[in-house]
């Protein structure tokens, strides 16, 4: 979309420093200049590679493509005790993790691995900047997959650049249809695996199958194909550079000391393609050579010699360029290369940036998340696979009944919902105590199948001449027959009548 304005019609209502935002309206412009309001995206074709291998960090991000995608892709197919090793089964509301089964009430767990999560992406990016989105953020791994399905269809950059401005012809038309099938395959696949971990992945692919797939199922698989779709194949840089809030607030949690991808300006500049014959200082010329090549391999198409831009994800590719470049023009590596601000401009030793590693916030954050990645691992490890729940009966809160022997009780009624987290059914029993003369009156031993839950009812007596009026703080312990270690304590109140 675009209009015609007036160069100083469009300055004089742009908005002023503590002013009011007026609306820029198109306006026909005395020499027919033309302001565009939408900027269309233009199409980046990052090279593959620079040379016949790939260089270093092109290593370490396949390395973490077949590491992530193995662990994604291949984790729902794992067993474990005849039932599927990872499951979130929330219509159960049931978390199985290997030999964990978390449930509802253990809710504090996933809190803590949220606050490590968030506190470990401060950390690392305090350190090395953007090196989850560099390598292992799913946008950037799915991205990397989808252009390696497209580079084996229609080539690398020059042939892709070279087919999308042909005309359209048969050949053409093979390719891009055989491109957008591949990226749909595999993009159905992902949201199918996606929806493998809420549902058991088996059963998932057999209603698939017999076309049985429940609604929400199927709504969830076409929603998360669809979202790989379109986020991997068609918008790519656009969800790094416009969508993730990360790229925005992330100079909130860099510092001078941060690890970053990082243009010496000192060693590069003057840049000219000079003669590799020649001393390049002679001719005035720094060791930039001018050749482009670590734009031409930016996934998100910015020149790093600009200086750091939150488009930049940390990839290191065009490291791995300029490293390439600099050996076949003789010249020493480095001249693009993961560094920190104070390195470059006070010439630090690689010594030196790993000693500003263990600077103050650093060192405060890393002892947050190790108390609490260390206080989550004992609370699992002392985790109790019992849970308790006593709720009194609010229909008869106290009576009095006399018992078999003709001696006045006072009863109080309630109810145990026992949760039994272990993949092995166990038989329980219950005691009480905390008055003189308090048993249980009814059925104190009982069986909790695995992994689920069993309402017990429980009546409490103690003689009527020893309770005095009000309430009275007793307890309930309720304790596995094959493990003396899985025991439950609760404490709840017996109402005495009044007189």
């Amino acid at each position: 979309m675009s209009s015609v304005v007036d160069p100083k019609v469009a300055e004089a209502r742009r908005p002023k420093a503590g002013g009011t935002v007026i609306p820029i309206q198109p306006v026909a412009a005395a020499d027919g200049e033309v302001e565009k309001l939408y900027a269309k995206r233009q199409e980046i074709y990052p090279r593959a590679k620079i040379g016949d291998k790939l260089g270093f960090f092109q290593k370490w991000r396949w390395a973490l493509v077949w590491l992530t995608q193995l662990v994604f892709y291949g984790l729902p197919w794992l067993q474990w005790n005849d039932r599927q090793a990872v499951l979130f089964d929330l219509a159960a509301r049931k978390f199985y993790i290997f030999g964990l089964v978390l449930w509802p009430q253990d809710i504090i767990y996933l809190t803590a691995i949220l606050i490590i999560s968030a506190l470990s992406l401060f950390l690392f990016t305090a350190v090395g900047g953007r090196l989850w989105c560099g390598y292992a953020c799913p946008q950037t791994v799915y991205t990397e997959l989808f252009m390696w399905i497209e580079r084996r269809i229609e080539g690398d950059r020059a042939k892709r650049m070279a087919l999308d401005k042909a005309p359209w012809s048969a050949a053409k038309v093979a390719k891009k249809f055989g491109k957008h099938a591949a990226w749909i395959a595999l993009a159905l696949w992902t949201g199918y695996t996606f929806v493998g971990f809420f549902t058991p992945i088996r059963e998932l692919g057999g209603d698939m199958l017999a076309l049985s797939i429940g609604g929400w199922s199927l709504f969830w698989v076409l929603f998360y194909g669809f979202a790989t779709y379109g986020n991997a194949g068609w918008m790519r840089e656009q969800v790094c550079k416009y969508m993730c809030p990360y790229a925005r607030f992330q100079s909130a949690m860099f510092d001078k000391d941060t690890l970053i991808v990082t243009y010496d300006v000192e060693r590069g500049e003057p840049r000219g393609k000079g003669s590799k014959s020649k001393d390049r200082k002679g001719q005035g010329l720094g060791d930039c050579v001018e050749c482009a090549l670590c734009v031409q391999v930016c996934p998100t198409g910015i020149d790093i010699r600009d200086g750091l831009q939150y488009e930049c994800i940390g990839c290191a590719a065009c490291i791995d360029a300029c490293d390439w470049v600099m050996d076949k023009a003789g010249l020493p590596r480095g001249l693009i290369r993961y560094a920190t601000t104070n390195s470059v401009s006070q010439h630090y030793s690689r010594a030196g940036i790993v000693k500003r590693i263990f600077r103050p916030r650093v060192m405060v954050y890393t002892a947050i998340l190790s108390t609490i990645v260390a206080a989550l691992a004992v609370a699992v490890y002392l985790r109790v696979p019992l849970k308790v729940d006593v709720i009194r009966d609010r229909a008869a809160l106290a009576r009095e009944v006399i018992d078999d022997k003709g001696v006045a009780q006072v009863e109080n009624v309630y109810r145990l919902q026992v949760m039994n987290t272990t993949e092995v059914g166990r038989t329980y029993t219950l005691t009480v105590s905390g008055l003189p003369g308090l048993v249980a009156a009814s059925e104190t031993t009982f069986e909790v199948p695995p992994a689920s839950s069993k309402s017990v009812p429980l009546r409490v007596q103690a003689p009527a001449e020893t309770v005095p009026a009000g309430s009275h703080k007793i307890a309930i312990d309720v304790a596995a027959h094959d493990d003396a270690g899985i025991r439950v304590h609760e404490t709840t109140t017996f109402l005495g009548l009044r007189r």
